[in-house]
């Protein structure tokens, strides 16, 4: 059986500082302690009236190697470390101030906002935290890249990535895949950072962005492997890649009971899986009889595959960084 839990907000406030990737620009983040119904709610503490955008799957957009959203004036880059983080955590309820577009990017991984959340502690709050149990399976994606959606025989949250590129690269087939706890999220998926090959890092400082972006602030891998630096795990990309997910299905704004695993997918698919994980959540609260133990009326027979992927192959962003 699944279990459940009440929603959690932080005991105190803590504070993240970094640089960005692209813009190089110094930034910190302050979380903050926030009252039910909240969710997690990020602030422009630097532009006028403080402009703020709740982050759900509704204020995403597109970018290449990362996720964005935008709420009006609010814009924020590269949120899906501190997301994932959140979602790991637990932390329900939160108010994010950032002083600058986009997020630190610190080592490339989780593991810096992980130590200070797990530092600031946790609140329970007098609230039931709702719960989206998948009971059919859903993918979006095609043949070349997707994500999957499927129901947990235990009613855990688990996910998993598998690596593979079709071109030529230094990067290993690979797989990682695990049950979501705060723990586990800890020691097995916060430090994996976020990686590139040396030509795509060639690339991207050919075009001046990210020029401050050391072989140290993050993975390069060249043909025999990490250039001045050494992996954290031998499948540490695939274990990236499912930080990521896991990050980017947070903005679903609910929390998941099931099994999660992506193929070959990046941002642009992770964000349709939270989408429709979102539009189910919805459809679950208002079904009259609706408890956290129904999912959708899409339910009339159980395992089959509910897909949204296109006729024709999507970009899945295989070829890109973390």
């Amino acid at each position: 059986m699944h279990r459940s839990r009440n929603e959690h907000t932080t005991a105190v406030t803590c504070e993240i500082h970094g640089r960005g990737y692209w813009s190089g620009k110094e930034v910190t983040v302050r979380v903050h302690p926030a009252p039910l119904g909240t969710g997690i709610c990020l602030v422009r503490c630097d532009l006028p009236n403080r402009p703020q955008c709740v982050a759900t799957v509704d204020h995403r957009e597109d970018a290449n190697l990362r996720t964005n959203l935008v709420h009006g004036a609010a814009q924020f880059q590269m949120v899906e470390h501190l997301m994932a983080a959140l979602a790991a955590l637990e932390i329900d309820n939160c108010i994010a101030e950032i002083n600058a577009e986009e997020l630190p990017a610190l080592d490339g991984s989780s593991l810096a906002f992980v130590e200070a959340l797990s530092h600031a502690g946790l609140v329970i709050q007098a609230k039931a935290k709702p719960q989206l149990i998948i009971r059919d399976r859903y993918r979006v994606g095609s043949s070349d890249g997707w994500v999957e959606a499927m129901p947990s025989k235990d009613g855990e949250c688990y996910y998993e990535y598998q690596l593979s590129f079709d071109d030529e690269t230094p990067i290993a087939p690979q797989a990682f895949g695990m049950e979501l706890t705060p723990d586990r999220f800890i020691r097995e998926i916060a430090p994996a950072r976020t990686f590139v090959t040396s030509q795509q890092a060639e690339k991207i400082r050919a075009t001046g962005m990210a020029s401050h972006v050391t072989n140290q602030d993050l993975v390069v891998i060249g043909p025999s492997g990490p250039i001045d630096n050494v992996f954290r795990y031998s499948n540490e990309c695939a274990r990236h890649k499912t930080l990521d997910l896991i990050g980017d299905l947070a903005l679903s704004g609910i929390e998941l009971i099931g099994r999660f695993t992506s193929f070959r997918g990046g941002h642009n698919l992770n964000g349709r899986m939270a989408k429709q994980l979102a539009e189910l959540a919805t459809e679950q609260m208002a079904l009259p009889s609706a408890t956290s133990h129904e999912t959708s009326s899409h339910r009339s027979h159980h395992g089959m595959l509910h897909s949204i992927e296109n006729e024709t192959p999507i970009p899945t962003d295989r070829r890109n960084a973390a």
